[in-house]
C-alpha cells in the first residue's frame, strides 16, 4: 500500500508533529507500506521527514494561497474579503492543477490529510483509485466557511479521523454524519519526551539572565496563536510575580502565514511590559528540541482560551515528568485526571490560573507528586507506538467503502 500524507503547512506545529508521529509508528508497525510526505513548502516539516527516510515532495501553496485561511475568510470587511477570494482564485487552480500531476504520479492507495486547505485541496485532485482520509486537528463549528466548503467535498472523502471525542462530536454534527468519524488520539515519542535527558539554556536562547537560584521556572510553550492564552498567561503571571519566586518563560513563535490568526512578537512584549513583568518573562522563539525545553522547566501552563482539540504539549510535559495546568476544556479535559495527574484552570481566567500556579509554588511535594504520575500516565495514553494498530483499521474501512461506492 503507498499512503500519502499532505500536510496543510511546512512548519511544525501539533498537527504535523501527530503527522510524524504516525509515520513513525507506521514505518516500524507496516515496513511493507510505502510512506511519502506532501508539503505546502520546503521547511522543518519537509527536513524532518526526509530526516525519518520518508519519501517528501513540496508542492507549494504560494504566498496568496497561504494567508488565506478562516480568520481572512470571516473578516468584517466584506468588500476585502471577496477581493481577497477573487485574488486567490488563480492560485488556487495552479496549487490544485500541480497537486493532481503529484498525486497522479504517486497514484497512492490511501490520501491521508492533515489541514482544511488539504482536506479540499486533496479531496478534489485525489485520483480516482485513491480513498481520502481527513484527519481533523481542531472544531469545524466555530468555522463556517470551512465547514461550508468541506461539506460540498464530503462525497469526495472515505473517512474521518479526530483527535479527540471533543472534535468527533463536533464533527458530526458540523458534517452531518455522512462519513464516519473515528476518534485516534494523539500520541508522543516516550523516549525522546522523559524526565530525564538534556536540556536546553532558556536563559540563553531569549538572551536575558538567569534567575536567581532557588527562583522557579514557570512556561507557557505554543505558537502564537490568539487563542493560546499569552494574554491570560501574562496576566496571571503579573499578579504573583511581586509576591512568589518565579520566572516565567513564553516558548514558541508565529510559526504560520495565514492572516490574522496570531500575535507577533512586538505585540506579547508590550503586553508583558504593560503588565509590568518585562524583566521577568523572557521570550526564548521556537525551540526545536521542546523536550530539552520542558525539562528545563518546573511548571508547564495550557492556557488555551477556547476549548483545545488535544493539547499536545500537555502529553509531552507529562511524559517530561512535569507539573502541568491545564485549561479545563475541550480535548484537554478528556487526556488527564484533574488533581491526579495535572491541575486544572478556568480558560481565559487569569486569577484562576494564578491560583493553581501559587498552589503547585507553595506545595513541592504535591508539585512532586502531579509530574510522577504526570510520567505514569503518560506511558499508559500516549505511546506512539498504539497509533499504527489505530489507524490500520481506518483505512481498511476507507478501501472497503470505496469498493462498495
Amino acid at each position: 500500500m503507498l499512503l500519502v500524507l499532505v500536510s496543510g503547512s511546512a512548519e511544525v506545529g501539533g498537527a504535523e508533529r501527530c503527522l510524524l508521529d504516525m509515520t513513525a509508528s507506521l514505518r516500524q508497525a507496516r515496513p511493507d507500506w510505502d510512506l511519502h510526505v506532501v508539503t505546502p513548502a520546503e521547511g522543518p516539516l519537509a527536513e524532518t521527514a526526509r530526516a525519518m527516510g520518508v519519501g517528501v515532495d513540496a508542492v507549494p501553496f504560494g504566498p496568496t494561497l497561504s494567508r488565506i485561511g478562516e480568520a481572512t475568510a470571516n473578516r468584517a470587511d466584506l468588500p476585502r474579503t471577496l477581493v481577497r477570494v477573487a485574488c486567490a482564485a488563480g492560485p488556487v487552480a495552479d496549487y490544485a492543477r500541480r497537486l493532481r500531476l503529484r498525486l497522479r504520479d504517486l497514484a497512492p492507495t490511501i490520501v491521508h490529510t492533515h489541514g482544511v486547505k488539504a482536506h479540499l485541496a486533496a479531496a478534489w485532485t485525489k485520483p480516482v483509485d485513491a480513498r481520502v482520509v481527513w484527519h481533523l486537528h481542531d472544531y469545524l463549528g466555530p468555522r463556517g466557511t470551512s465547514t461550508a466548503l468541506l461539506r460540498r467535498s464530503l462525497g469526495r472523502c472515505a473517512a474521518v479521523i479526530a483527535n479527540s471525542r471533543s472534535v468527533a462530536i463536533d464533527a458530526h454534527r458540523a458534517l452531518g454524519g455522512r462519513v464516519p468519524v473515528v476518534t485516534v488520539l494523539n500520541a508522543v515519542d516516550l523516549r525522546r519526551y522523559c524526565p530525564t535527558g538534556p536540556t536546553v539554556d532558556l536563559d540563553r536562547l531569549g538572551e536575558a539572565p538567569p534567575p536567581r537560584p532557588g527562583t522557579l521556572r514557570v512556561d507557557l510553550l505554543a505558537t502564537f496563536g490568539r487563542w493560546k492564552g499569552h494574554a491570560t498567561f501574562i496576566d496571571a503571571c503579573a499578579q504573583l510575580m511581586p509576591h512568589l519566586p518565579m520566572y516565567a518563560y513564553i516558548i514558541g513563535a508565529p510559526l504560520y502565514t495565514t492572516d490574522g490568526s496570531q500575535y507577533s512578537l512586538e505585540e506579547l512584549k508590550a503586553r508583558a511590559r504593560a503588565a509590568g513583568i518585562g524583566s521577568r518573562l523572557t521570550f526564548t522563539g521556537y525551540a526545536p528540541h521542546s523536550e530539552q525545553a520542558l525539562r528545563a522547566l518546573d511548571i508547564v501552563v495550557h492556557a488555551s482560551t477556547d476549548p483545545e482539540p488535544f493539547g499536545l504539549v500537555i502529553a509531552e510535559a507529562m511524559a517530561c515528568g512535569r507539573a502541568v495546568i491545564v485549561a479545563d476544556a475541550g480535548g484537554s479535559r478528556e487526556i488527564i485526571e484533574p488533581g491526579v495527574d495535572a491541575l486544572t484552570h478556568i480558560p481565559g481566567d487569569a486569577t484562576s490560573l494564578a491560583a493553581r500556579i501559587r498552589d503547585l509554588i507553595a506545595d513541592p511535594a504535591r508539585r512532586a507528586s502531579l509530574a510522577a504520575a504526570a510520567r505514569e500516565a503518560a506511558l499508559t495514553r500516549f505511546d506512539r507506538m498504539r497509533l499504527a494498530s489505530d489507524l490500520a483499521p481506518v483505512y481498511e474501512h476507507a478501501l472497503t467503502a470505496g469498493a462498495r461506492s
